[in-house]
């Protein structure tokens, strides 16, 4: 029987040290309950209005290229207004910082192992252990062998 292709990649994600060391230390959001910096905060709220500055505001341009048939607003504008969109949301990133980044993926790499990969072999997907003929030794009478990650 063939470990189906998420299983595969929780698996793989599972065994890089990374992942380990986030489910043995309990990562958690912790860290979020501090009160953010003036800098994080301004970070936020450029990678927000950068989202506004993207595609409402080629939209936009393109509208406006429309109506006043004028298409160079449209073909100059908008790849304009898509890289000022883009510097504004790497200005609100190098604000903000990686810190938070960090902390959430830390997280999320715990939530997903401990979620998806539950039901794997060894210590970091579960409590249970593998014997080396493949069987699982906390139940005696399961004669399933479960085949190792690739």
């Amino acid at each position: 029987m063939r470990i189906p292709f998420i299983a595969r990649v929780v698996a793989r994600i599972a065994d890089t040290p990374y992942a380990r060391r986030a489910v043995e230390e309990q990562a958690d959001l912790s860290a979020f309950k501090e009160k953010p910096t003036f800098r994080v905060l301004l970070g936020v709220f450029l990678i927000g209005f950068s989202y506004v500055v993207g595609w409402p505001a080629i939209s936009a341009l393109a509208a406006l290229a429309v109506y006043f048939g004028e298409p160079l607003l449209a073909v100059v504008g908008g790849p304009v207004m898509y890289g000022l969109s883009h510097l504004v949301f790497i200005a609100g990133m190098a604000l903000s910082g990686a810190k938070y980044s960090a902390i959430f993926l830390r997280w999320a790499t715990r939530r997903l192992v401990e979620k998806l990969g539950g039901d794997l072999p060894g210590p970091v997907g579960s409590d249970r252990s593998v014997e080396s003929n493949g069987s699982n030794r906390s139940d005696p009478t399961d004669h399933k062998t479960i085949p190792p990650p690739p």
